[in-house]
């Protein structure tokens, strides 16, 4: 899915793959779960939230029509993704839609009151995953929430399954969404990179079905 010259068409079909995937597995709910308690603690008032690795934009999409206070900024490295994001959200008054590169992120110290990335760390190798947190935890204010799959064989076996009937007909989710469960994070090895990252009050959470959440709050 993220390759430069990943098939416009292919990875619509992904997208939507992980829209389902967000929608029904628990990607979003894990998101909602954690945000509303830490808007809860920052009060009255609007917030800002800056998304990393969004993908097509439904969480951002999901949080915005939950969270009346909340604007937000969704970003993505893919030019082919960025196009489909911003053909999701339209005129949308409360989200925008950035080019940005999660390892390097354009935007000064403490911009945003949040900072969130979901389905995307297993993307990276430890060393990078550790400067995708150090980033995150740079540009927010109050916290950060990222979310995640778990990697574990009962997860990878559910992938399996979902590769072979619900995924069937899609070459690149059938492909990568095994693959995905493979390269994700344990919770330990989650707290791992927290701490490498100098996020020393960072705790992870894990959700059913196969979902974990960083969450760092200060």
């Amino acid at each position: 899915m993220d390759a430069p010259e990943q098939d416009v068409g292919d990875l619509d079909r992904a997208l939507a793959d992980l829209r389902g995937v967000n929608r029904w597995l628990g990607g979003t709910r894990v998101v909602l779960t954690h945000l509303r308690r830490m808007l809860r603690r920052a009060g009255a008032g609007t917030h800002t939230l800056l998304d990393v690795a969004t993908g097509s934009a439904d969480i951002p999409l999901v949080l915005a029509r939950t969270f009346s206070r909340l604007e937000i900024v969704a970003t993505d490295a893919h030019p082919r993704t960025l196009e489909l994001a911003r053909r999701q959200v339209g005129d949308h008054p409360r989200i925008r839609v950035d080019p940005a590169d999660a390892l390097s992120l354009p935007y000064p110290d403490k911009t945003f009151d949040f900072a969130l990335c979901s389905t995307a760390l297993h993307h990276f190798e430890p060393p990078e995953a550790v400067q995708v947190l150090r980033e995150l935890a740079r540009v927010a204010r109050r916290g950060i929430i990222v979310n995640d799959l778990h990697r574990s064989p009962l997860n990878l076996l559910g992938a399996k399954l979902l590769a072979v009937t619900v995924w069937r007909h899609n070459r690149v989710t059938r492909h990568d969404g095994p693959l995905s469960v493979r390269r994700s994070y344990t919770p330990t090895e989650m707290a791992l990179l927290a701490q490498a990252a100098g996020l020393h009050r960072g705790r992870v959470y894990t959700h059913l079905p196969f979902r974990l959440a960083l969450v760092v709050e200060w």
